[in-house]
């Protein structure tokens, strides 16, 4: 999606944010993420924050409403602090966090707060009085026609777990931002899609799997469960990367792939060392 300058906009919906962030006097477009029309840093008198959104005529539009109404209810995730409405443009003020994206790399004193950030988002339920598809309806077209019971959880799930939607606060807690792809699923299903992104920064299988086992949620999920959702997420990102290309998914597809593997090869050899 093509970005605009926080000067681009309408005199109008600049004001309209100004009466909640007070004078702007300098924006930064943000540098990572494909979503958002509006995505930038804007620093006044009274400090910063970050805005995001889009034009009402975006069919994308329902996205940015779902993105603040489930960070309102997240942990760990910036604080949605106003929206604004005007000129045709609905714009949402978050929090602003000093910090960097993480190191998922073997080694790294990141991991630690990465796993506690994916222990507390586990534990948390979706907020049912917010209606989004669950994540085995949104992959049913990859999915075995009988979808086991394990993958129909209703925990509050992220989705979308790259590093340039996790920010490592100066207070060493690891938080998620971006939550426009959230929905409910089961409480292990980030730690599992945060395995093929750990295998892309340099860990084995084995090691990925290791460091997702000391989430709870994870370690007693159902192996086979586990192993089918593997399959899955290589699937699904298979075909984005066909039919969607983007610069970075041919890694991704590329760990998924390894991960799959793994599982399969120690499903049909019954080594203990997949568990979950």
């Amino acid at each position: 999606m093509d970005r605009i300058e926080w000067h681009d906009l309408p005199a109008t919906t600049r004001a309209a944010v100004e009466r909640h962030t007070g004078p702007v006097e300098t924006a930064e477009t943000a540098p990572h993420g494909v979503m958002s029309r509006l995505a930038c840093t804007v620093h006044t008198p009274a400090g910063r924050a970050f805005i995001k959104g889009t034009r009402h005529d975006d069919p994308q539009a329902w996205v940015y409403r779902h993105e603040a109404r489930v960070t309102r209810c997240a942990p760990l995730a910036p604080r949605v602090l106003w929206e604004a409405d005007a000129s045709g443009w609905m714009l949402y003020g978050y929090q602003y966090i000093e910090g960097r994206h993480p190191d998922l790399t073997p080694g790294s004193d990141d991991l630690a707060p990465l796993l506690r950030t994916l222990t507390v988002v586990s534990q948390t339920a979706w907020p049912e009085e917010l209606n989004k598809k669950p994540l085995h309806t949104r992959w049913t077209e990859f999915l075995p026609e009988d979808v086991p019971p394990g993958l129909q959880g209703r925990a509050l799930a992220h989705t979308d777990l790259s590093p340039h939607n996790m920010l490592m606060s100066r207070g060493g807690e690891l938080l998620l931002l971006d939550w426009a792809l959230s929905c409910p699923a089961p409480a292990w299903a980030d730690t599992a899609l945060t395995v093929p992104r750990l295998i892309s920064a340099g860990h084995t299988p084995e090691e990925a799997e290791t460091i997702a086992r000391e989430v709870p949620a994870y370690r007693a999920a159902e192996p086979a469960t586990v192993t089918t959702f593997a399959r899955t997420v290589y699937a699904a990102w298979e075909d984005w990367e066909r039919t969607r290309p983007m610069p970075h998914r041919a890694a991704l597809t590329a760990a998924a792939r390894t991960w799959a593997t793994h599982r399969e090869k120690g499903r049909q050899t019954g080594t203990r060392a997949l568990l979950p």
